[in-house]
């Protein structure tokens, strides 16, 4: 029986529901693959990238103050998809969609047509690419991957979270490789001709083939010239005490940031002091990832290689060869 909770009816032809969903995961290509879609005349993507509205389980605790508001009603949500013109599809991408336990079951309530892509990424890989994505919006503190992985069982039980973690479901990152069980959830209420499972891999050595591979899927112009986007780079924080004082002086929180954060509008135009903010968050809070821990990611590797045996029977491709986990 469905655990997911009503939504209220959307009446057929009164109001646009999306089309496609790109469900995740984070760290895989999501937005670099939304950006592009969202090129395609034919393709209308909602202004704000993340919506997350049916990952009704993963509710942030409370929203960063650098956020925009998220829609929390059917309406709203809706509303982000009014200017799709009649001829376009319309989509959104929020990787927290295939982690979530809620979202494929209220997808199918208000779209049971809709076409779904999912991209998978080597574990090991994509949970150090996770946790540093983490340690940059402030859902986690601890910058050793090792260590954090670690603290699941406590953090399972509410200890030793981050103050400022939003998103403390995020911190269990073990949970975010359970691929099949993903699968699964979306496999139960879509046919599988509605249901497009891409390898980030194969998305960053194809990035054009697996771009038009993708259109195809959607049933829109596959022809058209476009330009190929890398988004989101992986970084470092190399001091997390100087990213929490910038982020707090661009946000004005608290009587000192926000007396620096008045004395900066004085001086410096809006334009000028976001670039300046942006500048020194590049330059010298952020720098390029460290070198990964090689024992621990084999360590890793190890640990979920049942994982990758089970999604390559599950997908009929040979990721354990691909992925290089036949040497573990």
């Amino acid at each position: 029986m469905s655990t997911e909770p009503a939504l209220p009816p959307v009446l057929a032809g009164t109001r646009r529901v999306p089309d496609f969903f790109v469900v995740g995961h984070p760290k895989c290509g999501t937005t670099a693959l939304y950006e592009m879609l969202a090129r395609h005349p034919q393709i209308f993507m909602s202004a704000i990238k993340e919506p997350r509205f049916f990952a009704s389980d993963m509710r942030q605790r409370f929203k960063p103050s650098r956020a925009g508001a998220l829609p929390d009603t059917l309406e709203r949500y809706l509303d982000l998809f009014e200017a799709a013109a009649p001829e376009q599809l319309a989509g959104e991408a929020s990787p927290s969609y295939l982690a979530s336990h809620t979202a494929a079951g209220l997808i199918a309530q208000v779209q049971p047509e809709a076409r779904i892509v999912a991209i998978l990424r080597e574990p090991a890989a994509f949970l150090r690419s996770l946790h540093q994505q983490l340690l940059r919006s402030h859902v986690e503190t601890e910058k050793d991957l090792r260590k954090a992985i670690a603290l699941e069982g406590a953090r399972a039980e509410g200890r030793r979270i981050p103050r400022r973690s939003h998103r403390p479901g995020a911190l269990q990152y073990s949970d975010h490789v359970r691929y099949v069980e993903q699968l699964r959830r979306y496999e139960a209420v879509f046919p599988a001709e509605q249901m497009l499972v891409l390898i980030y891999e194969d998305f960053r050595a194809e990035n054009e083939q697996t771009l038009r591979r993708v259109l195809r899927f959607l049933g829109v112009d596959d022809t058209l010239a476009f330009e190929v986007h890398d988004a989101n780079p992986a970084v470092r924080v190399r001091s997390q005490q100087l990213d929490e004082l910038v982020h707090m002086v661009s946000v004005g929180g608290g009587p000192l940031t926000r007396a620096a954060k008045a004395a900066l509008k004085a001086v410096m135009p809006r334009e000028a002091r976001r670039r300046a903010l942006q500048a020194t968050r590049r330059h010298v809070v952020y720098g390029l990832p460290k070198e990964p821990d090689e024992a621990y990611m084999a360590e890793l590797r190890r640990r979920f290689k049942p994982e990758v045996v089970a999604l390559s029977e599950h997908l009929n491709r040979d990721l354990v060869m691909l992925w290089g986990y036949d040497g573990v």
